[in-house]
């Protein structure tokens, strides 16, 4: 097989807080793509000189996995002059998989990729947010127990256990304030959803403006309370039941609002939605991740594209790679 020529470096940082891809996640998308393609590296980007260095080398596609780097690195995440990695590649004219800036900022912000939801009449949980350190009484939360707890920009199930769902204000507050202490973050209260839940996986079709939309069910162990939620530890330990989603009523109305938000988070080319029905069975959005894990055998992402179409890992990572080139040549020819 004659391999393509074009250089292409997967961009990841060793810091947990920054990247959205494993060591392990970046090394097995540095396998597939070495086998297409002549110049495949992985790129460290930890600072702002890592990302000029990265701009001087002129690689024909990078392959994101994080979305910032702040310029403050003390502040981490809460640095409010923060590069965003696909901004700076769209002033510097190259390709890159994903999404844009814009999406990748409400995919971070929790409760604002909530409030762009409800504003576009799509149907998501009533929520609130508590600030980090901030005091609050029991007249502050008018929303009925049980209530959902959680980091308002932390994924993978970080900080979400079995203490995440508050029955009572002093089990709330507790849950607030683990988050506040423990992750340095604001805490996104939710209505609970007690129902189902499902991941969609998002993937454009090449040479295409359509997407295949792939759901399929995720059920976690039950907690030592009885529920079943996708905690951090669930999720790294990949411990949760993936099913087929073989009910059409369900399924059509779960492909058509993970759809429907992908767009109203102006996402592109990938990603993923979760969606978990109400005590009804209606279906309302729970969160997006548009860098998902692309672990093979491991996360929703590579899963649903296998179970529900048959994709298998080394032709999904390469349609995502080939997506961001095909995205940049769009772009120049409308330039």
């Amino acid at each position: 097989m004659i391999k393509n020529s074009q250089h292409i470096e997967i961009v990841r940082s060793t810091s947990k807080s920054l990247s959205s891809m494993s060591e392990f996640s970046g090394n097995a998308v540095f396998n597939v793509l070495s086998k297409y393609f002549t110049d495949v590296c992985i790129t460290i980007i930890n600072n702002v000189d890592d990302l000029e260095r990265l701009v001087d080398r002129k690689p024909d596609l990078v392959f994101l996995g994080m979305k910032f780097i702040p310029t403050n690195l003390q502040l981490g995440t809460a640095d409010p002059n923060k590069i965003w990695l696909s901004d700076f590649l769209d002033d510097h004219n190259f390709a890159y998989t994903g999404s844009s800036r814009i999406a990748h900022e409400l995919e971070l912000n929790k409760p604002l990729s909530k409030l762009h939801v409800l504003q576009a009449n799509l149907k998501t949980s009533a929520y609130c947010v508590i600030k980090q350190n901030q005091s609050f009484n029991r007249s502050n939360i008018t929303m009925d127990y049980p209530l959902f707890i959680k980091p308002v920009n932390r994924g993978g199930g970080l900080g979400i256990d079995s203490n995440s769902v508050a029955y009572s204000f002093n089990q709330l507050q507790s849950k607030v304030y683990s988050i506040s202490t423990s992750l340095s973050s604001d805490a996104l209260i939710e209505e609970y959803l007690p129902g189902r839940e499902f991941s969609v996986a998002l993937l454009k079709k090449e040479a295409s403006k359509e997407y295949l939309v792939m759901p399929i069910e995720l059920v976690a162990p039950p907690d030592k309370y009885g529920n079943r939620l996708l905690s951090g530890q669930i999720k790294s330990s990949n411990n949760e039941q993936a099913l087929i989603v073989s009910d059409e009523s369900i399924k059509s109305k779960i492909v058509s609002l993970a759809f429907d938000v992908f767009n109203v988070l102006k996402a592109r080319d990938y990603g993923r939605i979760d969606i978990r029905l109400d005590a009804t069975g209606t279906p309302h959005f729970l969160e997006a991740n548009l860098i998902p894990s692309l672990i093979r055998g491991y996360g929703s992402f590579p899963k649903a594209c296998t179970m529900n179409i048959g994709l298998e890992y080394e032709p999904m990572i390469l349609r995502i790679a080939n997506l961001g080139l095909e995205h940049h040549k769009v772009n120049l020819k409308t330039k």
